[in-house]
């Protein structure tokens, strides 16, 4: 067995299992309750099987389930576990996306089992991907959502995977892969492919003035050849903003100051980038504010982990007037200067 399920759906697997007599192996590639939960259910039915993982993953299981050190067997990168007429590999892949991960290979079949490395939050009668596009959307915000954050590490796995025979992927989340290729080449796009001419501009506006400024800048870039991603915060779905900052070199944020700083809407955004840590090169600020504030560095402030240039924000005292348009077409210019630059197509 290769991963169980989440303690809530445990009642199911088992009724699966009644009719299985003997299960010698459970190979736990990633100790999260949702790949986890149900071992000791089934460690309970079958008393003489062990759970195979790496060390991390066996220290967190104990920990997280209490399941006895002696149900283990602690494998190293590329161990193999002769099943009779078939053998299972284990490959270590840290950090994909928390610290104990491994992948399993089906060496006679050439079937990967990934983990959650390829996988979609889709729920399917077909168990091959039918519809690649619907597919692909639905890895996309997986990818985004999950794995972005570990985009170094797992630009290092696919090279590694890249010396494997693979027929199939078969991923703990979503339907599987019987053309390999289209998630693999999906995912060396989003890790390391290049960024479009694109900014993406969440904003929430309160009385009516940053949106204004949205308005006129969304235009703006648009003039100038830049492509647009905006998200009304008030009601946008937070995963597809966070779909958009995988492909995106730019981000400009919009604002109004509440309290002195961003609102809070804008700043739980600011805050979903730092933590995503996507390729952005450039940020910016526009926003309005009615006395004074300390939006823009409060804002800027909150995104240390992305390395990127801080391009001169935009805000107007009250409605925006030609001034501030001014300024917001000459920010426009210089985004549209800088995907120029660096080749963004």
């Amino acid at each position: 067995m290769i991963d169980t399920v989440d303690p809530t759906m445990t009642d199911a697997l088992m009724s699966y299992l009644e009719d299985v007599p003997v299960v010698d192996y459970v190979i736990a590639n990633h100790a999260e309750q949702d790949h986890s939960g149900s071992i000791p259910r089934v460690l309970a039915k079958y008393p003489d099987a062990r759970v195979v993982s790496t060390p991390k993953g066996r220290d967190m299981l104990m920990a997280l389930l209490l399941i006895p050190e002696d149900r283990f067997i602690v494998v190293s990168d590329g161990d193999n576990l002769s099943l009779g007429d078939k053998t299972l590999e284990f490959i270590y892949a840290p950090w994909v996306h928390w610290p104990e991960t491994m992948l399993t290979y089906l060496r006679e079949d050439r079937i990967l089992f990934p983990c959650d490395l390829f996988g979609s939050h889709l729920a399917s009668a077909d168990l091959y991907v039918a519809d690649e596009g619907q597919v692909y959307e639905a890895a996309k915000r997986y990818y985004a959502e999950i794995m972005m954050p570990f985009r170094t590490s797992i630009e290092k796995h696919l090279e590694k995977l890249s010396s494997y025979q693979i027929d199939v992927i078969a991923p703990s989340h979503g339907p599987l892969h019987n053309r390999p290729s289209f998630i693999m080449e999906a995912y060396r796009s989003w890790v390391s492919g290049p960024p479009k001419n694109v900014v993406v501009l969440p904003y929430i506006s309160m009385h009516g003035s940053t949106r204004a400024m949205v308005e006129y800048f969304v235009g703006a870039l648009i003039e100038k050849g830049v492509g647009v991603k905006q998200f009304n915060l008030a009601a946008t779905d937070i995963g597809k903003l966070a779909m958009a900052l995988v492909d995106a070199p730019t981000l400009v944020i919009g604002t109004p100051t509440v309290l002195v700083g961003p609102h809070p809407k804008v700043a739980y955004a600011a805050f979903l980038a730092n933590a995503l840590r996507p390729r952005l090169e450039f940020v910016s600020v526009i926003g309005s504010y009615g006395w004074g504030g300390k939006a823009v560095e409060q804002l800027t402030g909150m995104v240390p982990n992305l390395k990127v240039e801080i391009l001169g924000p935009v805000l107007s005292k009250g409605f925006p007037q030609e001034g501030d348009f001014d300024a917001l077409d000459k920010l426009a210019t210089a985004i549209a200067e800088k995907h120029q630059e660096r080749g963004f197509a």
